[in-house]
């Protein structure tokens, strides 16, 4: 039989505690943090003092102008983060199953299987549960990563880099994703045969910004083939501003394979004739393995993992 006789307890630890915590964190300063929290500056104080006390650290350094987390503090306001997000989230599946509905999931991706994986996904799930809501961010894998780690999205379809901290994740790899070169349709080089990098070399180019994985593999790509990668570039990562800038130009865009065909098949753009070696790792699927998935996380999460099946061939269990 367990004893529950777990340190918080001991130490009676308070919710306006991790409140405080994570006040100070944003606030940076105690009397600020105090007014947030709707208490007076010795409560705030005293709050912080026990927590310190009982863990027998400094949470804060006390500053002449502000109070700045220690590394200790660090680690106690990213689970402070974490347990609330998750009383957040019992809260929202409270209400929710007390109004009839199913649940609630939230999912981020990058922009590839936000094109090609989520949608089937998402229409499988509310054919199923018309009741249950779903928030979904497409947006970077560091950005969704930190969101999964704050307890505001439950799986992430993403990658992983060797800078990330695999501690308390589990990934489950899905498929590589290779890159294409697009333009306007009706382009010159559209029609082109036997396309080489030195015919593109030329060209105005819509490319990653500076640092990122894709844009260090593009210019490698050109420089791997003895050529200095193009100059005459404009960098961003809009879709938007990408595909409306084909449009009323000449220039040359580097794109995920999935998203150009997607956009093709609208025929928004043309994709080249043109080897593109310079592919990205592979992303698959990313939970966090110090949390147990909600019924609504894991009603999803099966169905990601059967549209996987259907997408890119991969069997997951």
């Amino acid at each position: 039989m367990s004893t529950y006789n777990h340190w918080f307890i001991r130490a009676r630890l308070k919710t306006r505690q991790l409140l405080l915590l994570v006040a100070l964190a944003e606030e940076g300063n105690i009397h600020r943090a105090a007014q947030v929290l709707s208490m007076t500056q010795p409560a705030a104080s005293k709050l912080l003092k026990d927590l310190e006390d009982v863990l027998e650290v400094s949470l804060f350094d006390r500053l002449p102008r502000g109070m700045r987390p220690t590394w200790y503090g660090e680690t106690m306001i990213r689970h402070a983060r974490m347990a609330l997000a998750s009383l957040n989230q019992a809260h929202d599946e409270l209400n929710a199953l007390k109004t009839g509905h199913f649940g609630q999931v939230g999912i981020g991706a990058i922009t590839s299987p936000g094109l090609t994986l989520l949608p089937a996904a998402v229409a499988q799930v509310k054919q199923e549960h018309p009741s249950l809501r779903i928030s979904l961010d497409i947006e970077t894998s560091p950005v969704l990563l930190d969101r999964l780690d704050q307890g505001k999205l439950d799986i992430v379809v993403g990658r992983l880099f060797a800078e990330h901290d695999k501690s308390h994740l589990r990934y489950e790899s899905l498929t590589e994703e290779m890159v294409c070169a697009i333009t306007r349709p009706g382009h010159p080089l559209a029609g082109m045969s036997g396309l080489t990098l030195r015919d593109v070399l030329a060209a105005g180019w819509i490319v990653p910004s500076a640092g990122s994985v894709l844009r260090h593999r593009f210019d490698l790509m050109f420089q791997q083939d003895g050529l200095a990668p193009p100059i005459n570039i404009v960098e961003t990562s809009s879709l938007l501003f990408t595909t409306r800038m084909l449009q009323q130009s000449d220039m040359v865009a580097v794109l995920a394979t999935d998203v150009a065909h997607y956009y093709a098949a609208h025929g928004m753009v043309t994709v080249l004739p043109l080897a593109m070696p310079c592919h990205m790792d592979a992303f698959g699927l990313i939970t966090r393995t110090d949390r147990l998935l909600s019924p609504a996380a894991k009603v999803m999460m099966k169905a990601l993992k059967q549209v996987s099946m259907v997408q890119y061939g991969r069997q997951l269990d």
